[in-house]
């Protein structure tokens, strides 16, 4: 008998991204691959809701949303209760928290997150300063970057610039090899700013590896091979010791902790 796929619904008052990272990360810590979810933005209207709730009912599947205004939160409720489908208010409960603590009121605008605003062209500023600085590029930069990456090469330095930038850091990142000089420019930016990125060496070794078969190149090549990496390793981590700088260790590290760890000591 075919397994019935799981489904889920996103449903928003605004665009419904909010509500689909959320789910996709819950979604992950089950594994198992067979979440199809189906995302409704720009609700207006009780129908609306009613026909969504419906939809999901068939399907055996449930309602995750992020509705601002309080008479389509009931009405999602409600649905909910009529059709059987279990509705997740991922919105409301933290509107009410800011409420509750702050006596605050909340502007029920949808889509504020994504106006166009100072911060939106403070996070394209900083994407296109990572594009510049990217790879040891442009050393100039490093002394105007918020944060400087440094390790040896495939440990995620561009990856996490990227991630970085999109959370409005300008972000610079140096690759270290034993063969070539750190520019002078690296020793003139406070340590404070600089994040050394290092790894164990058999899983640097296997990722070499794999880039390299994807790259259609000799898999035992010098640049995967466990010797050349362990002396690049231990070189990169000369350095670091020389500036004092904080070191983190990436090895099965997903980029989003990673940039969790270095955001949580700016």
């Amino acid at each position: 008998m075919m397994e019935r796929r799981q489904v889920v619904y996103i449903c928003s008052d605004a665009t419904g991204e909010t509500a689909e990272t959320v789910t996709r990360a819950a979604a992950r810590q089950f594994g198992t691959g067979k979440v199809r979810i189906c995302r409704y933005g720009q609700i207006k209207h009780e129908d609306d809701i009613r026909r969504i709730v419906d939809e999901a009912a068939e399907a055996g599947g449930f309602v995750a949303y992020t509705l601002v205004q309080p008479e389509l939160r009931e009405t999602m409720r409600q649905e909910g209760v009529r059709a059987g489908v279990r509705t997740v208010d991922i919105l409301g409960p933290l509107l009410q928290a800011f409420v509750d603590t702050f006596h605050d009121a909340p502007r029920r605008e949808p889509g504020l997150l994504h106006q166009v605003d100072e911060e939106y062209f403070r996070r394209i500023e900083a994407i296109e300063f990572a594009v510049r600085c990217d790879d040891g590029k442009d050393v100039k930069g490093y002394t105007e970057a918020d944060i400087l990456l440094i390790g040896v090469s495939r440990t995620s330095k561009t990856p996490l610039s990227m991630f970085l930038a999109h959370k409005g850091y300008r972000v610079a990142n140096l690759p270290l090899a034993p063969e070539i000089k750190p520019p002078d420019e690296l020793f003139q930016v406070p340590a404070e700013r600089i994040v050394g990125l290092t790894m164990d060496a058999e899983a640097l070794r296997r990722i070499r590896s794999e880039r390299l078969k994807s790259l259609g190149l000799p898999e035992d090549a010098l640049y995967a091979r466990i010797h050349r990496v362990n002396e690049e390793i231990e070189y990169a981590e000369r350095i670091m010791r020389e500036l004092a700088c904080r070191v983190i260790d990436v090895t099965g590290r997903a980029i989003e902790e990673t940039a969790g760890l270095i955001m949580n000591q700016e």
